[in-house]
């Protein structure tokens, strides 16, 4: 019927469809039920939340952007105190199994750092459930300094995704933990400390063969891939003088200070090692932008003279080094993870629609909207 009416009602049909399709496109987002996105978070739309209570935290995507596997300590889910590893969908659809989360951890000890292996089928994660049955202590503050456990009975294993057959794949005398997983399917990264210091070690998949990729005094830690396989992005402190002896006496009862820390990016081998930020306070959970050209990153740097209590998500340019901040809920946000196609952004933030603290830590997911439009840059939170 185009062709009958001649080439000009086609190109106006053609044209007509394409300014529907826009103006559907710009009126299908209402500012007004977007309760959980607060003013300046001119990045995130239509922000979810999919967990309700307790601490929920480091949710990654599985390969397909459809699942999240995450850590939760949630006792509506979790009664044994200790976080364990769940898996639940994105969308906060229920699950084949008709439950909204489920367990592929062991429930026993003290598990972290949960990822998809390549193709979904597979987890990896880090646990303490052979060493130990129940909930082992994890100190909050040593002489007065706030602290993180490093618990050497922590060993990283794998599981199919519902959670069967897990099955050891890398374990030492020593801390190994912080199991990220290479978009290519390649590498393994984790931290341990078998070398005598909280190092990065790379695990090829195929082979079993592992290579320590650092060598400084500090902790090295929260290492991610880039999306083209090719560079790292980790956490480091770089202790010196007197900061250095207290770190060293810390790692001897297991322990670890993350007050000073900073981002470092590198070569999947360790090598072109390079600092991306110098700031005051905690700079940690980097996560690459989907064009590998930015870096998350969650920091209190913002809040030093408040004491630091605050934690916000950032983003840095890697050639500029321009900061902008993403995440302004007034609460702690942080763990940010980008899922494989670039639309959707996880993160875990103690932020409520009514802007009330909690302690609860959930976790939510986004839209990510890369170049903010008019309706973004005015957004205010109801």
């Amino acid at each position: 019927m185009l062709k009958k009416f001649g080439t000009s009602i086609y190109i106006l049909t053609a044209l007509t469809l394409l300014l529907i399709g826009c103006s559907t496109e710009k009126s299908s987002y209402n500012p007004q039920t977007d309760s959980l996105r607060f003013k300046g978070e001119t990045h995130l739309r239509n922000i979810k939340q999919l967990t309700f209570g307790g601490n929920n935290a480091e949710a990654y995507w599985s390969f397909d952007s459809r699942q999240l596997i995450f850590q939760s300590d949630w006792e509506k889910i979790n009664p044994q105190g200790c976080d364990q590893i769940f898996i639940m969908n994105a969308d906060g659809s229920k699950l084949n199994s008709g439950e909204q989360y489920i367990l592929v951890s062991t429930g026993k000890g003290r598990t972290t750092c949960s990822y998809f292996l390549k193709g979904d089928k597979k987890i990896v994660f880090a646990s303490t459930h052979e060493a130990d049955e129940n909930c082992p202590e994890s100190p909050m503050f040593k002489d007065g300094k706030y602290v993180w456990a490093i618990y050497p009975t922590y060993n990283i294993y794998t599981a199919n995704a519902d959670g069967s057959e897990i099955t050891k794949l890398i374990s030492s005398d020593f801390y190994d933990a912080e199991a990220t997983v290479s978009p290519d399917g390649k590498y393994i990264i984790f931290t341990s400390t078998r070398s005598g210091d909280l190092e990065l070690w790379r695990y090829e998949i195929e082979t079993g063969n592992l290579l320590q990729l650092t060598n400084t005094l500090g902790y090295d830690g929260g290492a991610f891939f880039s999306h083209d396989s090719k560079k790292i992005v980790w956490r480091a402190s770089r202790p010196e003088g007197e900061a250095a002896a207290q770190y060293k006496e810390l790692l001897a009862q297991n322990l670890v200070e993350p007050t000073a820390l900073n981002i470092f990016i590198a070569d999947i081998d360790g090598n072109n090692v390079e600092q991306i930020t110098d700031l005051p306070g905690a700079n940690w959970a980097p996560f690459f932008h989907p064009s590998d050209k930015k870096v998350l990153f969650c920091s209190n740097h913002h809040s030093q003279k408040e004491g630091g209590r605050l934690f916000d998500v950032f983003m840095i340019d890697l050639e500029s080094k321009e900061i902008e901040q993403i995440t302004n809920s007034g609460t702690f946000d942080a763990f940010p993870m980008f899922s494989p196609d670039g639309k959707k952004l996880a993160f875990a933030s103690n932020r409520q629609a009514d802007g009330k603290p909690t302690r609860a830590t959930n976790i939510f997911v986004a839209d990510w909207i890369d170049k903010p439009t008019e309706a973004d840059l005015n957004f205010n939170s109801n």
